[in-house]
């Protein structure tokens, strides 16, 4: 049976059998499940794939569990199999719940305001509760945010984001600025638990209401600021200065029986952590869309500038005048200039950047504090399935309907051949018998014109769900060698997620979307 260890670690823990629905894969490779058992009663069940991350999280949920803390309890854990069950706080996230003033240009209302002040509330308690009586030793990848972490991130800024966009720097002073920086960020007082991923979508509202924190296996020590930078400042909110202001606010008196800091000491510092993270996404940004050409990143990259423009507008990166004057620059960057004229051919993004260039556009955005990009919507996913018409067709598992069946019988059959008899789509020799053959690929050919037709459309109109299918006569070779590389193709050209089933042979895949800052 798939999924055999979690079963069986759920039946030795509750004494039945559950039935299992997969969910969303999270941004690592760990994969979730909703168990739910014959009373309705429901859990979660995770299968990890690295042990110090499974470790880490156990032992801090159960750590937050002590101190009565708003995140998941942890039930059962079976650590040779990786995998754990933890209580189900539903399915709907802080994200999900404020998708209208998102959706709006950042135009709140009272009732999304009101979830957002009650998330940001919660955030002292974690930090400095969560991390009393913690055994940090378990804590993956990293104890401590330090100097060589913030090195890390300054650096992947510095080669997958200005090199990739051809600025011209001083190395040598741009290197003594990150210096600086590091060490300035590493040693800012006070320090709790750091997050690290605090942000919208780990935020789970049970009964509709009440913030939960998931998703935390990747906290460590560090400065408290990270996380108010990471919740406040995330692309996706689109939040005002004004609401931010308030959010802040309410940061702060939730922070005072922890900790008094100034007024001026917490906004420097804060400000100082703003900076860094806009550094750390635009390196993502950077290497999802300069270097992997992804849409979606590409078209975020002057949001994080128009950011780093109002920073330097008001003195924030006075301390480092040679990162200072490379923000300047960048409106200059012609690699990413030519990227963003390509995404407006493929992409129709907003008319304004039809009518000018991105270096041009960039410049007025570093003067003042706009953002071009369209409103998020909920993400595209795709199903892609290999399967055998003796069988029947797949069935929908969104409930929506639609998609296409594409028949692969029409094309040269390996399975004809002894030699290819007990082998798959998947496995090379077949591979190269219908890569030489030539006929399947002839076929993709137009398959793909049409996938990526209405995959862009989808994406536009910001439908959710999409279906392929290919059948054939077994739904063992030409159909999975269809299904898969239609799936990594899509993958690969649009960054979305991508659920493969390959039926008949019980081989699933998720292919993740691309991460999101």
């Amino acid at each position: 049976m798939m999924h055999s260890p979690l079963i069986e670690l759920y039946k030795r823990t509750f004494s039945q059998e559950p039935a299992i629905e997969p969910l969303g894969a999270a941004g690592s490779n760990r994969r979730y499940y909703r168990l739910t058992a014959p009373d309705g009663q429901t859990l979660i069940g995770v299968e990890g794939t690295n042990e110090e991350e499974n470790r880490a999280f156990v032992e801090i949920a159960r750590c937050f569990e002590s101190h009565q803390l708003p995140t998941p309890r942890v039930l059962a854990v079976d650590e040779p199999h990786l995998v754990y069950i933890q209580e189900d706080l539903g399915s709907l996230s802080l994200f999900d719940a404020i998708r209208h003033g998102r959706e709006h240009g950042g135009d709140y209302n009272e009732e999304e305001e009101q979830l957002l002040h009650a998330t940001i509330r919660q955030l002292p308690r974690l930090q400095f509760e969560g991390v009393k009586g913690l055994d940090t030793s378990v804590l993956f990848p990293s104890q401590r945010m330090d100097e060589q972490n913030c090195m890390f991130d300054l650096n992947y800024f510095k080669y997958m984001f200005l090199k990739l966009a051809g600025v011209e720097f001083n190395e040598q002073r741009l290197q003594a600025d990150f210096d600086r920086l590091a060490t300035s960020l590493a040693n800012s007082q006070p320090q709790a638990f750091l997050y690290r991923d605090f942000q919208a979508r780990n935020v789970m509202l049970k009964d509709g209401e009440v913030p939960y924190f998931i998703d935390f296996q990747g906290g460590r020590l560090g400065p408290i600021y990270y996380d108010v930078a990471s919740f406040l400042w995330q692309a996706s909110g689109r939040y005002s200065d004004a609401l931010r202001q308030r959010l802040i606010a309410t940061y702060k008196e939730a922070l005072r029986p922890y900790a008094t800091i100034d007024d001026n000491t917490f906004t420097a510092t804060l400000m100082e952590f703003v900076l860094f993270r806009m550094l750390q996404v635009l390196g993502a940004y950077g290497y999802r869309g300069l270097w992997e050409k992804k849409v979606y990143f590409v078209r975020n990259i002057p949001a994080a500038l128009s950011t780093l423009g109002q920073l330097t507008a008001e003195g924030w990166c006075d301390n480092y005048p040679c990162l200072k004057a490379v923000i300047q620059s960048i409106r200059d960057a012609k690699e990413v200039d030519r990227l963003m004229r390509e995404c407006e051919r493929t992409a129709a993004i907003d008319s304004e950047m039809h009518r000018q260039p991105l270096g041009s556009h960039v410049a007025s955005l570093l003067k003042q504090d706009t953002n071009y990009t369209k409103a998020d919507r909920q993400p595209l996913v795709v199903d892609v399935t290999s399967f055998s018409f003796k069988r029947g067709l797949p069935e929908d598992p969104s409930g929506n309907g639609g998609g296409y069946v594409f028949d692969c019988r029409s094309t040269h059959n390996p399975g004809r051949y002894q030699e290819y008899k007990q082998l798959t789509g998947l496995d090379q020799p077949v591979i190269d018998f219908l890569e030489q053959d030539g006929e399947l690929l002839d076929f993709l050919k137009s398959v793909y014109r049409l996938a990526d037709f209405h995959v862009e459309r989808f994406i536009e109109r910001g439908f959710t769900h999409l279906m392929f299918s290919f059948g054939c006569t077994g739904g063992q070779h030409r159909s999975v060698y269809s299904a898969q590389h239609l799936a990594e193709h899509l993958h690969r050209k649009y960054g979305i997620k991508v659920r493969i089933n390959h039926r008949e042979q019980h081989i699933s895949q998720v292919l993740k979307a691309a991460e999101t800052q």
